[in-house]
């Protein structure tokens, strides 16, 4: 079965959280501090916990400031804490078609709720007259035994119907049979539950973290005592995973022994972590089983101490595992416990994440959402909490739920609480609520907008408009045009591009740099030696032109320029943009031109703006390019072609 809606209600500081869906594979909900998170995870656990039969209590669990009332506000019942609604798998829904016929389902819908008695209700869409009459039509009776039995609407009916019919007759006793084994107490419901397999939850928050030292002695004790520790069953379950257990690692008396069963499981969970661990990959995980010393702090004084350990590679050092980053140890922690769970547990399982990656750099935050969808989600539903930006999956906003501890401010009123209630929408009018949402949504939405996987970056807007322009020119011409894969970003300059790279994340783009200015030849050289850019990567624009210094408008050529400008700003005969001194560039000499004659003619001239003449090239390009002249043409057309050439060599 699939969870896809829960309600949770009478619990902590959640009155009703309402209805809220949940996503077929990862559901992330965000909130603040104290908005009820870790109570939503904690009640979903306590409907089918993988690990111990935690139960809803009512005196710690109820809102406290209801319990007093409890008896009137539920009429002396067990109030309902957790409903949860679940879609049938195909599997079990052939299962249940095999055992009860078709037509037997009348929803693929189950509801499953438990309350204060910890006793779990189902409710299952049925029709339990076609399954009774399926039971006559496949049990082997005569036609006269089926008019004995006539019509039955119950399958309890049906069973003292069916056993009027003659002993000797071998289709009352498959009948019978089939009632009694796959019909509890004659309940069609729970015959259909026996058929459906309710997933089982693992709840794994901060506080499950493994130990760098563990006594032996003491978690024995603690488990002979059925006392152990969140940390003490992620030991477990790394004992589990090198196929051994507290009692065989505290009796192995050579040390090749515990080598051989500890490497292989250190393998195992290093191969798996350093696949998804980003910020240092040359780090091993060392296990020892050491005498106690006399002089260490108790409990680790005496008997044997199993000892985990973190080699550095890089500094041919090691440290002990408690201090190693609190993400380090979080990560490879829940890798051994899940590990464990995969190996132990037949049916499905529903990971609660609570508060996962809290302490993780940002990037080492997406690693482990990237982990989430390659390694957990195509076999088990995700369900964890955030309040971070970096946990916030902002590919996928739709399967985020705002949760927020909603209480209505009245003026001269006590403040009426509503309690945590959780947002399907992912709308919230509490700006702290939204927070992690719309820093997670705007991070994305720059990157978008400002880097492509193939990004260059230019100058100004207007470089980006004649870049755009004159590729599409080429394509209509049956040449080279710029590759699609660019995405043109305009950053300003030379200057620009390391704040670019640094902001963008240079490690996973490609990235080139057409400058204007040759001059920029330390900074392009500064860019080469701290790696910012790929040798190869930056063009200047004079080597296109055919002169030391220019802008983009000196590749289109006096020609192509000065019919822009012209038809731009209607400019005719005397005030037509003149030639070019050699050598000049030609945006200098054009706004020159505009202001010689502002200063001139007070009034006939119009202020010169580069960008002006780049947007209406491109809305004219074509009856532009047809005035001009063969030669002139040819030129610009080679220049660009030239350019978009040497900018697509470098895509794969």
């Amino acid at each position: 079965m699939k969870l896809v809606r829960a309600r949770i209600q009478n619990f902590r500081s959640i009155d009703d959280s309402d209805e809220f869906a949940l996503d077929e594979h990862i559901t992330c909900f965000v909130g603040k501090n104290e908005s009820g998170k870790t109570t939503l995870l904690t009640a979903l656990h306590r409907l089918n916990p993988i690990f111990d039969d935690t139960r809803f209590d009512r005196q710690k669990d109820y809102p406290r400031r209801h319990l007093s009332d409890y008896e009137e506000r539920h009429e002396g019942k067990d109030a309902t804490v957790i409903t949860t609604w679940w879609t049938i798998d195909p599997a079990e829904k052939q299962a249940i078609t095999d055992a009860f016929g078709v037509g037997s389902l009348v929803s693929d819908e189950v509801m499953v709720q438990k309350d204060y008695g910890n006793r779990t209700r189902w409710t299952v869409g049925f029709d339990e007259a076609a399954i009774v009459q399926h039971l006559i039509d496949t049990s082997g009776f005569h036609d006269d035994e089926k008019a004995q039995i006539g019509a039955a609407g119950t399958v309890a009916e049906l069973k003292a119907k069916a056993g009027s019919v003659h002993e000797a007759s071998p289709g009352r006793t498959h009948c019978l049979h089939r009632i009694d084994r796959g019909f509890p107490e004659d309940s069609v419901s729970q015959g259909i539950v026996k058929l459906l397999d309710l997933p089982k939850f693992m709840l794994f928050s901060q506080y499950q973290r493994m130990q760098g030292q563990v006594s032996l002695e003491q978690i024995r004790q603690r488990e002979s005592s059925n006392t152990l520790e969140s940390a003490d069953q992620v030991f477990i379950a790394l004992c589990d995973m090198a196929s051994t257990t507290v009692e065989q690692v505290a009796s192995i008396q050579d040390f090749e022994s515990l080598v051989s069963r500890f490497e292989g499981a250190s393998n195992k969970i290093s191969a798996e972590m350093f696949r998804y661990w980003s910020q240092n990959k040359f780090l091993k995980v060392i296990f020892r089983l050491d005498h106690a010393l006399p002089g260490d702090p108790p409990p680790f004084n005496s008997g044997r101490i199993f000892r985990t350990r973190i080699l550095n590679k890089l500094h041919d050092v090691t440290v002990p595992f408690d201090d190693r980053s609190t993400g380090f140890v979080w990560f490879f922690s829940f890798l051994a416990l899940f590990s464990q769970v995969k190996k132990r547990s037949k049916g499905k399982i529903i990971l609660l994440l609570d508060e996962p990656g809290l302490s993780l750099h940002g990037k080492a935050q997406a690693d482990l959402l990237r982990y989430f969808r390659e390694r957990l989600a195509p076999g088990h539903q995700v369900v964890y909490t955030t309040h971070s930006p970096f946990m916030v999956p902002s590919d996928d906003l739709p399967s985020a739920r705002t949760v927020e501890d909603v209480v209505i401010y009245h003026q001269d009123e006590a403040p009426e609480v509503r309690g945590t209630k959780v947002g399907g929408d992912v709308l919230s009018t509490d700006p702290d609520t939204l927070f992690p949402l719309q820093n997670a949504l705007a991070y994305e939405i720059t990157q978008t907008l400002s880097a492509g996987e193939h990004t260059l970056l230019v100058t100004r807007p207007s470089d980006l408009l004649y870049l755009r322009a004159m590729s599409e020119v080429l394509r209509s011409h049956k040449r080279t045009p710029l590759d699609p894969r660019w995405t043109i970003c305009p950053a300003g300059g030379v200057e620009k591009v390391s704040a670019f790279m640094s902001l963008f994340g240079g490690n996973r783009l490609r990235v080139a740099v057409l400058s204007d200015l040759a001059s920029a030849h330390d900074r392009i050289e500064d860019m080469r030696r701290w790696k910012i850019l790929r040798d190869g990567h930056i063009f200047t624009l004079g080597a296109y032109a055919g002169q030391r210094e220019a802008d983009v408008e000196d590749m289109l050529g006096a020609g192509l320029y000065g019919e822009i400008v012209g038809a731009c700003y209607g400019l005719k005969g005397k005030q037509a943009i003149a030639a070019l001194p050699a050598g000049s560039r030609i945006v200098d000499h054009t706004a020159e031109r505009f202001r010689t004659q502002a200063e001139t003619v007070p009034g006939t001239a119009p202020e010169f703006d580069r960008y002006v003449p780049a947007v209406h090239f491109t809305e004219h390009q074509s009856d532009i390019i047809k005035k001009l002249f063969g030669a002139d043409l040819k030129v610009t057309l080679t220049r660009f072609e030239q350019l978009f050439s040497d900018l697509n060599a470098l895509l794969p």
